[in-house]
């Protein structure tokens, strides 16, 4: 390409596209001898267009797999589609089109995008999960969970809209309506599929350790999640019956103070007490028809109704109420607790409210006062008021208590965890059909493997009133696996979580169709070298990935323990202060922006504006401040023919030793800002502080000379470029080959620092007099600390303030500054 003068962000993009195509510089194929990086972002869901934070996400990860492959590692970098969703429903009842007809569309027009903005994809490895050649191998592996016992159906409670007569997202409840009909919602509870997370919760938990590429936040909210907690498990008699009602408490040390028990509403004592009592009949009806998740009940009002039974206290003997209350859930744990008023804020407002004991049993271990009648005391503390137990602290009693219940026979100490089996079973259509039939004499079987995959039908009406599938006989009716007989096949689809937690694993091998994955390609590949996602990722996706990484190591289909070595949440992009989004009426436009400034430019923005891990704040005028570096680059470098001319160190002079020095810091620390720290801001601005440099040393001396101006000067120019072309690689690119190079620079070494160049021939040092600066000295870099107080006070410009005064003191930092104390 011939340089202009003017910078022409489509000329120049348009070249480097052509060249990368005509090379296929973005395939990769596995090499085990080659040092291998696997960069991966998490994929997006086709809704249509780019929005900026898919931009700041995927120009993250390219920047540091190009980095990557600079390196001379063999780089893989994969992008696909999370194709399937409620958003596509929703667009079909919106435009009158199929979910996969708009799909499909969608895809087409982002990787168009994509490329547009010169991400190095292998675009041969692109995959989308609502491709059967995708999903065939999830309901394969799904049928091998199912033959272990790792899946199981039970009931389930759900959000069902009975006006359209269909199961309801709790995104789709809107103050306890169905968002298209307004119907209030019921909570029903129909058969789901289940996969047991739980049976592999110790393991998820102690693996964290192992997640040192992680952040640490990242890492204790996984572990608040699984929620591992060591507690005593132990049973209240319902007074006048035989019968028990079993509790699960982390604070054994506080049974003493229990003034009531608190039952869900759909609790077998609650359902009891409703058929002969109205008014627990409609408050239990009350809580069936509210939507309650677990993060909503510290905050929600607490509410509840005397059941009319009374549980007996294991320990004294008394009597006490048991309440039906909102904030128990029936499924979690058994569905009642203990409730200690003085010791649990929550169990405190709910008595406060309604007027229950509130009993002190534990006291400060440092004797501080404490006031039960204004909150609950939750500190660990020593037991009063306690009887046998009093004196003891949390530990002693822990032991003592559980060691009473397990000899009376009615209680043991056990390990509970926060976490729930995964519910995998979604009752809507653009999903993946769960493979398994359902026959009245055998009862539910998986498909056979040669039966696969199950197809979801694309061509369909669809009218938002239920999934399509669940009208289709077609689809329905099917011959049992076991007996031959009629059967009927399973309607429901697969939470899409599933096909997102093991989409990495695929990407290794994309187009392997003799099995989940190819062992070959999965050893080299695996782990995920970087892994990049937003930080609202950071339970769900990256939970149920560990775990399904797992399933595929226990069926032999990987060899690792964890999926992803490193990962990077990147910050929101923010605009006005707020999140970009529609509804906030603050979002741009990528692909405006593109066709304005051009590709590097937003890529250059979106790198320098804050650290990748930190919100960013959009500026318009950030943006313009990144063209006009690319333009003045441009201009620097294009305007010179510098043909190579080698540096020879020893006959350089001042002035071309600093430039050298300039060049190789920020080589060493661009590389280090890249690899080490992942904050490619201060990246950017050591480069700009470079091209400063070059710019000046291009004003005072002659770069064409043919000697060592021209050498340094052409190696700094050398450098920007290599050091920018992860971030602004199409510019890079055509500079590169400017510069004399054949080939492109994706395939140049990334560039190494001299360290003899970084060694200075002379130091600055501040004197200061009393604490004022009033000189900065040239000294020799090798100067000592006796040489330089003899320069200090020696300098005739220092001189001025101490003449007539007596030198006290002399302090020297080496190598920074002198103070010259004197009076």
């Amino acid at each position: 390409m011939i340089i202009t003068e003017e910078y022409s962000h489509q000329a120049v993009e348009a070249h480097a596209r052509q060249f990368w195509q005509a090379n296929n510089s973005f395939k990769v194929v596995t090499d085990p001898s080659r040092p291998k990086f696997y960069c991966l972002s998490m994929f997006p869901y086709p809704s249509g267009r780019l929005h900026m934070g898919h931009v700041r996400n995927y120009t993250i990860g390219d920047v540091i797999s190009r980095f990557q492959r600079m390196r001379g590692k063999n780089v893989l970098q994969p992008m696909g589609w999370d194709a399937f969703g409620l958003p596509a429903e929703n667009a079909a009842m919106k435009n009158n089109v199929p979910p996969a007809k708009w799909t499909y569309e969608n895809i087409n027009y982002m990787r168009m995008q994509l490329q547009q903005l010169g991400y190095a994809y292998d675009w041969d490895r692109e995959l989308a999960t609502c491709h059967p050649d995708y999903y065939r191998w999830e309901q394969w592996f799904f049928c091998r969970l199912f033959e272990k016992g790792l899946v199981y159906k039970k009931e389930a409670e759900v959000n069902w809209d009975p006006v359209d007569q269909t199961v309801l997202a709790n995104e789709q409840v809107i103050d306890g309506r169905g968002w298209r009909s307004g119907a209030l919602v019921e909570r029903r509870k129909i058969p789901q599929w289940f996969i047991r997370i739980t049976a592999y919760a110790e393991e998820l938990l102690a693996d964290l350790d192992k997640l040192e590429g992680w952040p640490e936040r990242v890492r204790v909210m996984q572990q608040n999640w699984i929620g591992r907690s060591e507690g005593l498990e132990f049973s209240f008699r319902i007074a006048g019956s035989d019968n028990a009602m079993t509790v699960y408490t982390t604070r054994p040390d506080t049974i003493m103070g229990v003034t009531y028990c608190a039952i869900a509403a759909q609790h077998p004592l609650a359902l009891k007490a409703a058929e002969t009592n109205p008014d627990i009949a409609a408050f239990t009806r009350k809580q069936d028809n509210i939507k309650v998740a677990e993060a909503e009940l510290a905050t929600m009002e607490k509410e509840g109704i005397d059941s009319g039974f009374k549980a007996v206290h294991p320990l004294s003997g008394e009597a006490v109420p048991i309440w039906i209350a909102n904030f128990v859930l029936m499924s979690y744990g058994s569905g009642a607790v203990m409730s200690v008023p003085a010791h649990d804020q929550r169990d405190w407002e709910f008595a406060e409210k309604y007027s229950l004991p509130v009993k002190q049993v534990i006291k400060p271990a440092d004797d501080s006062a404490c006031d039960i009648s204004k909150a609950a005391f939750t500190e660990k503390g020593i037991l009063v008021n306690s009887g046998d137990f009093d004196g003891l602290d949390f530990s002693g009693a822990f032991e003592k208590l559980v060691t009473h219940f397990e000899s009376q026979g009615n209680g043991r100490k056990m390990v509970n965890f926060r976490l729930r089996d995964w519910g995998v079973s979604r009752q809507r259509y653009w999903g993946t059909p769960i493979p398994v039939i359902n026959c009245a004499q055998c009862g539910a079987l998986p498909v056979p493997d040669k039966d696969l995959p199950v197809l979801l039908p694309e061509d369909v009406e669809f009218d938002g009133s239920g999934s399509p599938i669940k009208k289709m006989g077609s689809f329905i009716n099917c011959t049992c696996p076991g007996c031959g007989g009629k059967a009927e096949r399973e309607t429901d689809t697969f939470d899409t979580f599933m096909e997102s937690s093991w989409y990495y694993a695929r990407f290794t091998c994309a187009r392997y169709s003799e099995g989940m994955l190819n062992k070959a390609d999965v050893d080299y590949w695996l782990d995920v070298d970087q892994y990049i996602g937003g930080i609202e990722h950071a339970i769900l996706h990256l939970l149920y990935s560990r775990f399904f990484h797992k399933l595929l190591r226990d069926e032999g289909l990987v060899s690792t323990d964890e999926p992803f070595s490193r990962l990077l949440t990147q910050g929101m992009v923010l605009k006005d202060g707020a999140k970009m989004s529609k509804s906030q009426g603050n979002t741009v436009d990528p692909e405006s922006l593109i066709n304005q400034y051009g590709a590097d430019t937003v890529r250059m923005y979106m790198m320098f504006t804050s650290p990748p891990d930190q919100s960013l704040e959009w500026s318009d005028s950030g943006v313009e401040g990144a063209y006009r570096f690319i333009k003045r680059l441009w201009k620097l470098i294009g305007a010179h023919q510098l043909a190579a001319v080698a540096v020879e160190p020893g006959k350089l002079d001042d002035a071309q030793k600093s430039l050298r020095l300039k060049t190789h810091s920020t080589i060493k620390k661009v590389t280090d800002d890249y690899d080490r720290r992942q904050v490619f801001n201060t990246a950017i601005a050591a480069v700009m502080e470079l091209y400063n440099d070059l710019s000046k040393f291009a004003q005072s001396a002659d770069i064409l000379d043919g000697g060592q101006n021209q050498a340094v000067a052409r190696e700094a120019m050398e450098a920007m470029v290599l050091l920018l072309a992860p971030i602004v690689p199409h510019m890079s690119h055509v500079l590169w080959q400017h510069l004399g190079h054949e080939g492109g620079v994706i395939d140049a070494d990334w560039p190494t620092y001299d360290q003899s160049a970084l060694e200075k021939s002379s130091i600055s040092i501040a004197v200061q007099v009393n604490g004022k600066l009033r000189n900065v000295l040239e000294l020799p870099a090798e100067s000592g600390k006796v040489e330089i107080e003899a320069a200090a006070l020696a300098d005739e410009t220092v001189r001025k303030f101490t003449d007539g005064l007596t030198v006290r003191k002399v302090i020297v930092v080496p190598g920074k500054l002198v103070n010259i104390v004197a009076n």
